[in-house]
C-alpha cells in the first residue's frame, strides 16, 4: 500500500461535487481521510470561489492508475476535458504526492502547487504536518510557517463528510 494525497477543488456546485468526488475516491482507495475544507478566491481568472480541501488515501494502484482514475471521476462530474486552465470547476483532482517518489511522468510529483498555492499547503500540513516532502528538508508545518499566508485569501468553512446526502 501506498499513502498519496489528492487535492480537491470546484466552484460549480462546490458542496455537491466534492463530496460525490469523496464518495468516489473512497469507492475505489481505502483510508480516505480529509482536512478541513477551505473556501477561496478563483487564482489566475474571474470566477466564483472555490471549496478545497486535501484527502490523504492508500492505495495499491500505480501512479498512472491514480491519474487515470481522476480524470474518470472527473468526468463522471462533469468536467470538460481541453478547457482552459484556469476556468470554472465541477471537481478537479491533483495527485500531489505518491509516497517518496519523486517523477515528471505520468504527473509530476511532487505536485508544484504544493509550495504556491495556501489552498493547497495548508490542508495538506493539517493532515501531515510533519511529513516531509520528497527533495525538502522542511516538514509541511516549517513551510506553511513559512509562507507568504496573508497572499491568499482563503476561511474554513463547514463540510461534513460522510453526509446523510452523500
Amino acid at each position: 500500500m501506498t499513502r498519496i494525497f489528492i487535492s480537491l477543488g470546484s466552484n460549480i456546485d462546490a458542496h455537491t461535487h466534492i463530496r460525490h468526488g469523496l464518495n468516489d475516491l473512497a469507492a475505489a482507495l481505502s483510508n480516505v481521510v480529509i482536512s478541513p475544507v477551505y473556501e477561496s478566491e478563483a487564482v489566475g481568472f474571474e470566477g466564483d470561489n472555490f471549496l478545497n480541501l486535501v484527502a490523504q488515501a492508500d492505495t495499491e494502484l500505480s501512479i498512472a492508475e491514480v491519474v487515470a482514475l481522476f480524470k474518470q471521476i472527473e468526468q463522471d462530474h462533469g468536467r470538460v476535458r481541453g478547457a482552459k486552465k484556469f476556468a470554472p470547476r465541477t471537481l478537479d483532482l491533483d495527485l500531489l504526492l505518491y509516497g517518496e517518489i519523486r517523477c515528471q511522468t505520468p504527473v509530476e510529483l511532487p505536485r508544484p502547487e504544493i509550495f504556491d498555492n495556501a489552498f493547497v499547503l495548508l490542508p495538506l500540513q493539517q493532515l501531515w504536518p510533519t511529513g516531509v516532502i520528497a527533495g525538502s528538508t522542511k516538514t509541511l508545518q516549517q513551510l506553511w510557517q513559512a509562507y507568504p499566508q496573508h497572499s491568499q485569501k482563503l476561511w474554513p468553512i463547514a463540510f461534513a463528510w460522510p453526509s446523510a446526502d452523500s
